[in-house]
């Protein structure tokens, strides 16, 4: 039997990892799908957040944290693009727990226009200069204290507190406008939303455990780190299959190529074929020498493309005969697939 003829054999073990994280990947990627409606996107900042005019049912966001629980339990990255406020503010809102302390404090849940700069930068900018104008704010901006939403192509205006439609915003209350237009925005809009999505999360990650964590690292444990790809890394630690003389080394041509092209890539490129491989453009938060790359033989040369199985890890590629060809096949591949078919 040759190296084409090979079976690979998986234990129900492997098989059961490697499928649950196949069914994260396309559970989140459904579930944050904006055509669902149950988070708004925006596109300046590419953040997302609760969608405070669904029409979805509170129970759908308490399987929403359980998801992300559960992720994190099973040590799995998710393409959530929660902007890092949301993280602290789930932290903030732990439930108490009296066993042993630990030296970290609870996160603070106040809210700031900082916060908001992270979702919506245009918005946070144009409060900002409101903060700072030199002149009269009630004769140039003519506001009042009401909070200016889009409720599915219709603006809504909401009072930010009692009989706000008829409280003009001035030079000596205008922090105090900011202030409850950042909390409404933030917190109050999205509490029947984020209330289950809290219980939902702590019901699989509650416990002492998590104080042990700051905001940043429950991200990082979520989305996995933004740092730099460091290809080397991956090289080093990648596994090869059915490349016969060059299983154990990746000396074949190929291989080679693949890895100069890998490294040669923009980083946008780089995050683009890493997502394409394993279904994430970021690494585990232990960082690249944790993701495992598989790289497969396919067959000889062909006018195939290189094929990816990310619940595997794993990127298939034929002998072609030169770096032109891989180079043309391997980014149209990645530039014009998605999960497993075309666009």
């Amino acid at each position: 039997m040759d190296d084409h003829d090979s079976i690979r054999l998986w234990t129900p073990v492997e098989n059961c990892a490697l499928l649950r994280k196949e069914w994260f990947l396309l559970l989140v990627r459904e579930v944050f799908d904006p055509e669902h409606g149950l988070f708004v996107y925006d596109d300046e900042s590419h953040y997302c957040y609760f969608n405070p005019s669904t029409f979805e049912t509170s129970d759908q966001y308490f399987l929403i944290g359980v998801v992300l629980g559960l992720a994190i339990y099973n040590s799995t990255i998710l393409d959530v693009a929660l902007p890092p406020f949301a993280f602290r503010k789930l932290l903030a809102s732990a439930p108490a727990y009296t066993g042993v302390s630990t030296s970290l404090s609870r996160p603070s849940a106040t809210l700031a226009l900082s916060d908001l700069a992270e979702l919506r930068p245009s918005l946070a900018s144009g409060l900002q200069q409101l903060l700072e104008y030199d002149g009269d704010v009630e004769e140039t901006f003519c506001r009042d204290f009401v909070a200016e939403i889009d409720r599915y192509g219709q603006p809504v205006q909401v009072p930010l507190c009692l009989n706000g439609e008829n409280r003009a915003v001035t030079n000596s209350n205008r922090a105090e406008f900011v202030e409850l237009y950042v909390r409404y925005l933030l917190d109050t809009s999205v509490s029947r939303q984020f209330e289950p999505f809290k219980r939902g999360f702590f019901s699989v990650c509650g416990g002492n455990a998590l104080s042990l964590f700051r905001p940043e690292e429950i991200e990082l444990l979520v989305r996995g780190s933004d740092e730099p790809l460091d290809v080397a890394t991956l090289q080093a630690v990648a596994t090869y299959d059915g490349w016969k003389q060059g299983e154990r080394t990746g000396d074949e041509a190929v291989i080679t190529w693949f890895w100069e092209l890998f490294s040669e890539g923009s980083p946008s490129e780089q995050r683009a074929l890493l997502s394409f491989i394993t279904g994430s453009d970021r690494l585990p938060a232990m960082g690249a020498t944790s993701l495992i790359i598989k790289v497969a033989c396919l067959g000889h040369d062909t006018r195939r493309f290189p094929l990816a199985r990310t619940c595997f890890n794993m990127i298939g590629l034929y002998r072609y005969s030169n770096k032109d060809a891989l180079h043309h096949k391997l980014w149209t591949a990645v530039n014009e697939s998605e999960g497993f078919g075309l666009r």
